[in-house]
């Protein structure tokens, strides 16, 4: 267990935002976490959980002892007729671990690929993308309980998942409830991959690459050369340009909610859901309300995605966490007026 006092932040967030950590535990194994719960004065409520900071935007610096998840390991289950359980520690990057399946020649992860973030976090965001989200492939999880030490296995029907949700994103609501925000670190992540493999392309820019290629039946590889290219075609690369990915969460309405909406503007991007909904293209709406590459302060819409929220500072200069919050609530307010839809932010706000 390695502990590090007054650490500095802006490498371990994605959007390279300047901070401290008042104490810094990097976790690398289960006994560092149980090691770290016999401190004398320990209290759970008083920790922040880290990953790969790809989905959080520093207010400020941190007063609770932040975790640095840093758990490692991939390795096969079991295999059989039917498919393969696979297993990665909660600190592996979740792209090197897809490319890692697919050189074993175990398919399914390829939608997600180059999402930015670990292992251990991607079932708390729920990931997904072009057609596949996490809780398609998801089989348990091991985590430890904070506050008790106690280790425990979720399976797919103990998560709530939902679009870009989970349990570890709700507070505990009573003594043997479900939500465990801030409470489970996750150790390890299980996976089943299905032998029967058929390639996920109902995505339009997926539909798009089959048009230019001519290639009908991809090859697993095959899609995720694709994703990877139409990702980096419209996401920047944080190593460049700070960013979180993807700052709002797509909204769902009503389908009489969207057909008032296409009546005042029948250009809005929406896709309609199997329950009757239908979600909209948030990154269309805030586009439609003038916000592309518009910067307040520091922080900045992208310009290629306005979706996209991104540090215009510098290594020395960077945007600062209100900045980019205010930048978000200004958005917020905007589609709101023009379109009477609440954007939600997918990032944590942390200080």
């Amino acid at each position: 267990m390695q502990v590090e006092y007054q650490a500095p932040l802006q490498r371990l967030n994605t959007f390279g935002i300047a901070a401290r950590a008042r104490c810094l535990v990097r976790v690398r194994s289960e006994d560092d976490v149980r090691a770290l719960l016999r401190q004398p004065g320990w209290d759970w409520q008083h920790t922040f959980i880290l990953g790969g900071g790809s989905n959080i935007v520093l207010a400020g610096d941190v007063q609770r002892t932040v975790l640095k998840v840093e758990i490692p390991g991939r390795r096969l289950l079991r295999e059989d007729e039917r498919g393969w359980l696979v297993e990665a520690g909660a600190g592996e990057r979740w792209h090197d671990f897809v490319v890692w399946t697919l050189q074993q020649g175990w398919p399914g992860l390829e939608n997600l690929a180059l999402i930015p973030g670990t292992v251990g976090a991607a079932p708390v965001q729920n990931i997904g993308a072009y057609g596949v989200e996490l809780q398609d492939r998801f089989h348990s999880l091991d985590a430890i309980d904070l506050e008790t030490g106690e280790t425990f296995t979720l399976h797919h029907e103990h998560c709530a998942f939902g679009y870009r949700d989970s349990v570890f994103k709700h507070d505990r609501p009573g003594a043997r409830g479900m939500g465990l925000r801030g409470r489970a670190l996750i150790t390890r992540v299980r996976f089943w991959l299905p032998r029967r493999w058929r390639p996920e392309l109902s995505y339009q820019d997926l539909q798009r690459k089959v048009a230019e290629t001519g290639i009908q039946q991809p090859s697993p590889w095959q899609v995720l050369e694709w994703v990877c290219a139409i990702r980096r075609a419209k996401l920047p690369d944080p190593a460049v340009l700070g960013n979180a990915g993807s700052f709002f969460k797509n909204p769902t309405v009503t389908a009489e909610q969207c057909a008032d909406i296409i009546g005042r503007d029948p250009r809005v991007v929406h896709y309609p859901m199997p329950d009757g909904s239908v979600k909209l293209a948030a990154g269309w709406l805030i586009d439609a309300c003038g916000w592309r590459g518009k910067t307040v302060g520091r922080a900045g819409v992208y310009e290629k995605q306005a979706l996209v929220l991104v540090n215009r500072g510098g290594p020395q200069d960077p945007c600062s966490g209100g900045e980019v919050m205010t930048l978000a609530r200004l958005i917020q307010t905007s589609v709101y007026e023009r379109f009477g839809i609440r954007l939600e932010p997918e990032p944590v706000c942390v200080g």
